[in-house]
């Protein structure tokens, strides 16, 4: 039997699709993955992707904005960045472990842009939907994807 992987799921402000991603990998990589997730910054939980996991079962309600640095005595296999800052600013991680990057659209922006222009909130929240839904095909490829 092969040992657990760590994965960590970076973000800028681990508010939204790190912890979906995080969410994700333990609801359906639980046997073969430990999923963290993290930020650069930290912005709290989204409620948005909180609603939105639970919609699909996941639920993340009990997860925290975590910044990186309060991963730093944890081994880290992957690092998967999941937004385009974090990928440019991903700092070092000791130890051998591998940066892959993964970008999803920011669905908070995207959900901002659209009620800006007179969206509903059910539109606002489909943006997140399909961040979750893309998110979750990511995953699913875990960790088999990872092999280089």
């Amino acid at each position: 039997m092969m040992s657990k992987i760590n994965l960590l799921f970076l973000c800028t402000g681990n508010s939204c699709r790190s912890q979906m991603a995080e969410g994700w990998t333990r609801y359906l990589k639980n046997d073969q993955i430990n999923a963290y997730s993290a930020g650069i910054e930290t912005h709290g939980l989204n409620p948005s992707a909180v609603k939105v996991m639970a919609e699909a079962g996941v639920d993340i309600c009990g997860h925290k904005s975590t910044h990186i640095d309060e991963l730093r005595g944890v081994s880290i296999d992957y690092v998967i960045t999941v937004c385009d800052h974090a990928h440019e600013t991903c700092p070092f991680f000791p130890g051998g472990s591998k940066v892959v990057h993964a970008g999803f659209d920011d669905p908070p922006k995207m959900a901002k842009k659209i009620a800006e222009h007179g969206g509903s909130t059910e539109e606002q929240l489909d943006c997140f939907r399909k961040v979750r839904d893309e998110i979750r095909k990511f995953v699913e490829t875990l960790p088999e994807g990872l092999v280089d």
